[in-house]
């Protein structure tokens, strides 16, 4: 048995990812990381008494490039005398209509297509992530400010049932890290460099495709690979992939032990009503902590998800405020009267409007007198970037409509973000005027604000974006 299939055999002995009997479904694009991951398998199904079959999902985004990585999948499993269970999806297509970006669309499509084979086909669908994987995505999620949840990256493996509540990553899967009788999806290569997969597969003389897209810079985690991790590898750490599939992995016993933790208390002090619920929490008994994720599991009990700035408003950012008001940006009220929280949805607003804008594209929003319409700009002029949102934001979906109390704003020349309430109040905007005030949102993302232009952190750089024009303004 090869070194490297001895070291992945340990790790799927170590986190449990595989049992005598299971029919896994290795998912082989035809890189180098799932063709490496098959052969591996190929030389321990044995040793673990498991059946193989091939997956692949063809994305059709790179034309010709996408029909050669099939036939090439397709050889690989008449070689190896394994079933090839193979389907095509449109992904272009899919992120048009569900206005995602395309790697989101692809991942959308791609997940789908594993929970429908482990509910009929296969028992485990294994993917090749490694560690690399794993160090690009912790890095990626401290840069946009994340918690433990989001620093325990990517887990050993993901069971595949529906959520009621947001988990640690979006969509109907569970990250697991402990044993489950549900059909899971399993990560053998997670504790494994990218590096030591090319050498097997040169040690062994087995071809691969490459895949041109992954060199494009224009995507934030290929930044990430390209780019940030080989300076800080040469600068900074020689061994920072390690350390930061280590700190994952601390953070992911820490996720563990509060999950527990969370689920032991919060019955006790959780009560659910029909439109909404009360949670008690005493400061005198519960560490600051333990207050901020039972705050957030009760929220997620209720579909709320909260960001940090949330959870510090609601709990009185540490000053011993007594009793607050705090109004989330999906329309709930949050009470606090000394220890108790109360969560309840807030009366429908007036003059209310909800419009959909795509880019490019242009809408008439009635209710405020404009006409807003937006382009996708290459080559441009950053002399007014407050006019230009990031092109990452293209092939999402953009919704117009008037703001929601309690959310906030960062203007282009201000040094931090602002309640948009406060920032009207500041230009004098008052009355219905001030209720119809229109923003343009992605996802939960306020982008643009009348006046104010895009967000600051969130504005096009280096040469292209999306420009958005308010055509028609009003009367001021």
């Amino acid at each position: 048995m090869h070194k490297l299939a001895q070291s992945v055999l340990a790790y799927i002995r170590k986190h449990d990812l595989l049992r005598a009997g299971d029919r896994v479904g290795i998912a082989v694009s035809g890189g180098a990381d799932s063709v490496a991951l098959l052969r591996l398998m190929l030389e321990l199904r044995d040793e673990l008494g498991i059946v193989l079959s091939i997956v692949h999902l063809n994305h059709k985004l790179r034309g010709a490039d996408s029909e050669a990585d099939e036939l090439f999948v397709r050889a690989i499993a008449d070689t190896h005398g394994l079933e090839l269970i193979a389907e095509s999806r449109d992904v272009k297509a899919l992120a048009a209509d569900k206005k995602l970006s395309l790697e989101a669309a692809a991942r959308e499509a791609r997940y789908k297509f594993f929970r429908r084979l482990v509910s009929s086909q296969v028992s485990r669908i294994a993917t090749a992530h490694t560690l690399d994987d794993q160090a690009e995505t912790v890095l990626l999620k401290l840069t946009r400010g994340a918690g433990t949840r989001g620093l325990a990256g990517i887990y050993p493996k993901k069971a595949v049932i529906h959520q009621s509540s947001a988990g640690a990553e979006s969509g109907p899967y569970l990250e697991l890290t402990g044993d489950s009788k549900h059909p899971t999806i399993i990560r053998p290569l997670l504790g494994t460099r990218r590096s030591q997969l090319r050498e097997y597969l040169d040690e062994i003389q087995q071809a691969w495709r490459e895949d041109a897209s992954n060199q494009d810079l224009r995507h934030t985690r290929n930044r990430i690979r390209q780019e940030i991790i080989p300076v800080l590898e040469q600068k900074v750490n020689p061994a920072v992939c390690e350390t930061l599939a280590e700190s994952a992995d601390i953070a992911r016993a820490e996720e563990a032990y509060w999950n527990k933790e969370v689920d032991r208390v919060l019955p006790g002090i959780w009560s659910r009503a029909e439109s909404g619920g009360t949670l008690k929490l005493p400061s005198q008994i519960f560490p600051l902590a333990l207050r901020r994720r039972l705050l957030r599991a009760a929220a997620e009990n209720l579909g709320i998800s909260l960001e940090f700035r949330h959870v510090e408003e609601i709990l009185g950012n540490g000053s011993g405020q007594a009793n607050s008001v705090s109004v989330l940006s999906n329309e709930w009220i949050v009470k606090q009267h000394n220890d108790v929280i109360t969560f309840s949805p807030a009366a429908p607003r007036a003059h209310e409007y909800h419009y959909e804008l795509t880019v490019p594209g242009k809408v008439s929003i009635a209710e405020a007198g404009i006409v807003l319409e937006t382009s996708l700009l290459r080559g441009a002029d950053q002399s007014h970037p407050e006019v230009l949102v990031h092109s990452r934001f293209a092939q999402q979906k953009w919704v117009v409509r008037n703001w929601r109390p309690g959310e906030r704003f960062w203007p282009a020349h201000t040094k931090q973000p602002k309640k948009i309430k406060e920032l009207l109040q500041d230009h004098h905007i008052t009355a219905i005027e001030k209720q119809r005030w229109p923003v343009i949102a992605c996802g939960d993302e306020i982008i643009w604000l009348s006046g104010s232009g895009v967000r600051r952190d969130l504005q096009a750089n280096g040469g292209e974006g999306v420009l958005i024009r308010e055509i028609q303004g009003r009367d001021k």
